[in-house]
């Protein structure tokens, strides 16, 4: 061996490599940066409008409903107005006012009936029209989703022609079968909005659940059949369980929409006596803020309606979930 070899340090076994040169450093540092800055730049506009749009509305129903208005002068007979801060005490006012716990009550009951017959009209349709042996899918769907597609109020407007006495050709066909029926009546007049909802938001869940079934292995379906599962079989032990989360969704969705019920009854107030200021939360909210000239009472009671939905929506999440992990 020589010398020269002898000389010649031995490479380093398992050295770990030094920190990388300043340079690169500061072109990482500069690269994470440019990318930080490219990321709020697309996320600005957004945040922007979110709290444009949504949390300033928010914001200003909740000062609006903490405050009050009171007239200044002699007697409180003067001209000029002022808000002074009254606390809770238009919360107070809204929860002693017999009509707007009546219409929770109503909007309760309404989407006690209304949601599960939707949501199972919708289910239905969803599994029929991606059986294997459903025909003419794409016209179906489209023809049970275009009344989605109809805005609520013209929706109402149309049903309220097939409810209306005298122009109604259903009262005129069930008038002829020897019944006598009142669509707009008090008893029914909630009913007949319901089928107004129903009809028009069925078509929407069934596409929802449809994009649900979308996503689910063909390879499933395929083993079923293997082992001879009828098509009911499947619907019941693949199909339903597998659509889950988009049944749920809908639910939430549904639950939301009935606190929120505006449209349907405000247009047909002026065709049915039974419906008042006071048919619906939302309906007597509006009453008071544009008919009663009391906008606090009105930011009050909105603020409720927002609570009560939230209350709902994750109290049903929080017992779909909790039923879940029991299984």
């Amino acid at each position: 061996m020589s010398r020269d070899t002898l000389d010649r340090p031995e490479p380093a076994v398992g050295k770990r490599p030094g920190p990388a040169p300043r340079g690169r450093r500061r072109r990482a540092s500069g690269t994470g940066a440019r990318h930080a800055r490219a990321a709020a730049g697309f996320l600005l506009p957004f945040l922007a409008l979110f709290a444009l749009c949504f949390l300033a509305p928010i914001g200003y129903a909740l000062h609006q409903s903490l405050f009050t208005t009171e007239r200044t002068g002699p007697l409180g007979l003067g001209g000029h107005q002022r808000e002074v801060f009254a606390g809770f005490a238009n919360y107070a006012h809204a929860l002693s006012d017999d009509r707007f716990l009546t219409g929770f009550g109503r909007v309760l009951l309404f989407g006690a009936v209304q949601i599960p017959l939707m949501i199972a009209l919708a289910t239905a349709l969803a599994l029929l029209l991606e059986s294997a042996s459903a025909r003419g899918v794409t016209f179906f769907r489209t023809a049970f989703f275009l009344p989605y597609g109809v805005p609520g109020v013209i929706a109402s407007i149309l049903w309220g022609f097939l409810y209306v006495p005298g122009i109604s050709p259903l009262v005129k066909i069930a008038g002829t079968l020897g019944w006598d029926v009142d669509f707009l009546s008090r008893g029914t007049v909630l009913w007949s909005i319901a089928n107004i909802v129903t009809w028009q938001f069925t078509g929407y869940n069934m596409l929802v659940l449809i994009a649900q079934l979308k996503a689910v292995p063909g390879e499933l379906y395929e083993a079923a059949r293997i082992d001879g599962a009828a098509a009911w079989q499947v619907a019941r032990h693949i199909k339903l369980p597998l659509i889950r989360p988009a049944l749920v969704l809908t639910c939430v969705f549904s639950i939301i929409g009935t606190l929120q019920l505006f449209a349907e009854p405000m247009v047909l107030r002026p065709l049915a006596s039974a419906i008042d200021s006071g048919f619906t939360p939302n309906l007597h909210a509006y009453s008071e803020a544009f008919v009663g000239n009391n906008q606090h009472v009105a930011a009050a009671e909105a603020v409720l309606l927002a609570l009560v939905a939230c209350v709902l929506s994750f109290g049903f999440l929080r017992l779909v979930g909790g039923g879940t992990e029991r299984r």
